[in-house]
């Protein structure tokens, strides 16, 4: 079978996909990856078949300049930005050009990225079954729980309720600007779609999230064809980032990074710096990204190591405790490794996992507005030094290694498709 995969063309989400995408192929699938051509180097060193689309509109380096100004937004801002001035335009673009691709490819069924809103049109339109992927938190849309991008905590009060289906509308509103584009899509196509109904373009044969259940908050009301598959990583198709090992010299490691697109705050920079001066007794690598302006790094604690990018994977096998901006990749290779977090959420769904963090007992967080150097000392210190916190990641890392999460979505995507396999 010929399976094409369609994501947003950001390592958080071309990482689990081209994963995903390694093991289906594994198994003898044909997979061609269809992206911009920003997406292209991932992809191959990934080992898969790169179909270039749209590189009109997104021509080399594109994404970059895209997204640079989210770097500098946090909160709500965030997503306001990428769904209403990002989102938008790029969804017009594979409107236009991933139709003609798919046919010229020969692609027999679709895996889409599920945060690729409404880009599942296009399989609908030319009639492709497709399943869906949450590569970020699953959105709950039916207010039972705080939804992600929210850092609310987990409660089942009325008042809980009503503030949920608040933040649901409140989120909604996003979407806005992307649901016209496609529903004028929709109608050039011809198809009937009922826009009263938040989930009529979803897939009914089967929609995944790339976390274990117990992460999540219990009581989500899922459809059926729901499953929690657990992460996607497979270690083994990035790739190498060069890193100076001798650097580290045996104390205790905190490993911090505040992911490659929301990470252009001074002030959070500033902060972790600030914190990690006052503890001498560990030893901070800080892997910056490319936002970061060289005068916020001037003052460089001796127990520091700043990179602007690092092996992340084999850090955290080495690490004490990951100071994340909790994003859900990082947060789900630091439990893979049994490591404990403190996070500094900042937009997006970070919000959610870092209240799941906390919810689960697998660390802290500290919300932006009240971010202190002193505030963020403390829990560090405490997350350090209290065993629980440790315990309660290892016990997380035996979950996620049972639950096998690549081979179990695989099953789950062949399951999907077993009726077109059969022909």
């Amino acid at each position: 079978m010929h399976i094409g995969f369609l994501s947003l063309p950001l390592s958080g989400h071309l990482y689990p996909m081209t994963a995903l995408a390694r093991t289906l192929q594994a198994r003898g699938h044909e997979v061609s990856f269809f992206g911009v051509p920003d997406s292209e180097a991932l992809v191959r060193a990934a080992g898969l078949n790169f179909v270039s689309c749209g590189e009109q509109e997104y021509p080399p380096g594109a994404v970059a300049s895209t997204w640079k100004p989210i770097a500098s937004l946090h909160g709500l801002a965030v997503l306001n930005h990428a769904l209403t001035e990002i989102h938008p335009a790029f969804l017009s673009a594979a409107f236009r050009h991933l139709p003609g691709k798919l046919g010229e490819a020969g692609i027999e069924a679709l895996v889409v990225d599920a945060a690729f809103a409404f880009v599942e049109l296009v399989a609908i339109s030319v009639n492709l079954p497709f399943v869906q992927i949450w590569n970020v938190l699953p959105f709950d849309p039916t207010g039972t729980t705080p939804p992600c991008m929210f850092s609310w905590p987990y409660e089942m009060t009325p008042e809980a309720q009503l503030r949920n289906a608040e933040g649901v509308k409140r989120a909604g509103a996003f979407f806005g600007p992307a649901a016209q584009v496609a529903a004028a899509y929709a109608k050039e196509r011809g198809l009937a779609i009922d826009w009263t109904n938040p989930g009529a373009t979803s897939s009914r044969r089967a929609i995944l999230a790339q976390t274990i259940k117990e992460f999540d908050y219990p009581g989500i009301p899922w459809p059926p064809h729901f499953h929690y598959a657990g992460p996607f990583h497979d270690g083994t198709s990035r790739t190498v980032t060069p890193f100076a090992w001798e650097k580290l010299d045996g104390r205790p490691l905190v490993y911090a990074s505040l992911g490659t697109l929301v990470n252009g705050l001074p002030q959070l920079f500033r902060t972790i710096l600030g914190a990690a001066a006052q503890l001498p007794e560990v030893q901070f690598v800080f892997s910056t990204g490319s936002n970061v302006s060289g005068d916020v790094l001037d003052s460089i604690p001796s127990n520091t190591v700043i990179v602007s990018a690092a092996p992340q994977i084999e850090l955290l096998q080495r690490a004490a405790l990951c100071l994340t901006h909790a994003g859900l990749n990082t947060v789900q290779e630091a439990l893979a490794a049994g490591v404990p977090l403190v996070a500094l959420p900042i937009g997006y769904d970070q919000p959610g996992v870092a209240a799941r963090i906390e919810f689960h007992g697998i660390g802290r967080f500290v919300p932006f507005e009240d971010l202190t150097v002193n505030r963020l000392l403390r829990h560090i210190r405490e997350v350090l030094s209290d065993p629980s916190f440790r315990e309660k990641a290892l016990s997380f890392q035996k979950l996620i290694r049972e639950t096998h999460g690549l081979k179990r979505a695989a099953d789950i995507v062949e399951q999907a498709f077993s009726e077109e396999l059969l022909h």
